[in-house]
């Protein structure tokens, strides 16, 4: 399981303000951002990970989220950046993506994030209408939607991705059409295309807005699938399209069960450390404060019988599947420990094998929660 590739998320929990549907661990900037004192806690914390872990394998990705990580200066992601550095080998063309949201764009600003090695944004832009941006509680208009695009493009970035929103409350055809279309003409590399959800612990969850029917939310969907088709953009992931070869690497090493560790305030990771069957999640604590100045975390070893599930939960996200042998080196397990389940979702239509590889048909695509059902313990 060692010859899996590991990524490194890093948490920066700040942002300007948090959005109604957002259930990630996110807090409006109230005051000045704690920078030094942020990343002097970053890097501790990673390098607890490396030696409590004995970690030796080189970064194979990087991806800065939040919140916002943009809002942090150039210095402060620097000094970040070479920290780990220090710390753990970069593997040659590592991609490094950070977050962004159109809001916190300035020329020089993202010329310098350019500079210092990230190679990679995604940029939140979840529409360019200003009706719908306002109903989701966006700090953006869709004119600085535009802009964030076009600067990311003339500071050097030669692969960024935008976030769009389908399914929004109002929502039209149209305007979801425009939305895909003004997106490609904007040239990115990849496109995140993802059907609001009411999640718990949110705003929107406990004073729920009027959502379009199901059937239009599909009909959308598929209207705007084409059309991203036509355009080069394959579908990769449930809710991820790209052009080809720019998959983002870090999101695909998740979805094959590849290993991560997680820093920053509620940072999950998630790493193999032994064969056969060690397999641990990581959670350090949420509050921003509370990380800044306490060492607890959680650690959570998945248990054998659970490993398949986990493995089909991940990798069936991807068009692509999964093949018999990745699953014993992801989990250290008999392709054997897949039955009966993998063999009744093939009779069944659910699943079909094509070039060694287990993929879903296009009916198992529409029901993953029914194949997710078969492989649980």
């Amino acid at each position: 399981m060692s010859l899996l590739p590991l990524s490194l998320y890093i948490h920066i929990p700040w942002c300007l303000k948090k959005c109604p549907y957002c259930d990630f661990n996110s807090h409006a900037v109230k005051d000045s951002l704690p920078e030094i004192d942020y990343i002097d806690s970053l890097l501790a914390d990673l390098a607890r990970d490396i030696e409590r872990y004995q970690i030796s394998r080189p970064l194979h990705s990087i991806f800065i989220g939040g919140g916002t990580p943009s809002l942090f200066s150039p210095e402060a992601i620097n000094r970040l950046l070479r920290g780990v550095e220090t710390q753990l080998v970069f593997s040659s063309g590592i991609e490094i993506t950070m977050e962004a949201n159109p809001s916190t764009f300035e020329f020089e600003k993202f010329a310098e994030f350019k500079a210092i090695g990230i190679n990679r944004l995604s940029i939140g832009v979840q529409s360019f209408d200003d009706s719908l941006l306002t109903e989701l509680g966006r700090v953006h208009n869709g004119s600085e939607a535009i802009l964030a695009a076009e600067m990311a493009q003339k500071v050097g970035f030669d692969n960024f991705n935008l976030d769009l929103m389908f399914g929004l409350p109002t929502s039209s055809l149209a305007q979801a059409e425009n939305d895909i279309r003004t997106a490609i003409s904007l040239q990115p590399t990849h496109l995140s295309f993802y059907q609001l959800t009411l999640e718990p612990n949110t705003y929107f969850y406990r004073y729920p807005p009027a959502l379009p029917s199901d059937e239009f939310i599909f009909n959308t969907q598929k209207h705007c699938q084409q059309i991203l088709d036509e355009h080069d953009f394959a579908q990769y992931e449930v809710s991820a399209y790209s052009l080809n070869g720019k998959q983002c690497r870090h999101n695909l090493n998740y979805w094959q069960f590849g290993d991560y560790l997680g820093i920053g305030a509620g940072a999950h990771g998630k790493l193999s450390l032994e064969s056969p069957n060690k397999i641990i999640r990581t959670q350090k604590n949420k509050h921003p404060d509370r990380y800044q100045k306490e060492n607890d975390f959680i650690e959570n070893i998945i248990v054998i019988a659970d490993l398949p599930v986990e493995f089909i939960m991940n990798q069936l996200r991807l068009k692509q599947g999964f093949s018999l042998a990745h699953y014993s080196i992801a989990t250290g397990l008999e392709p054997k420990t897949l039955e009966p389940a993998l063999s009744d979702c093939v009779k069944n239509g659910l699943l079909i094998e094509s070039d060694t590889f287990y993929r879903c048909t296009e009916h198992g695509w529409n029901f993953l929660d029914n194949i997710l059902q078969k492989f649980l313990p």
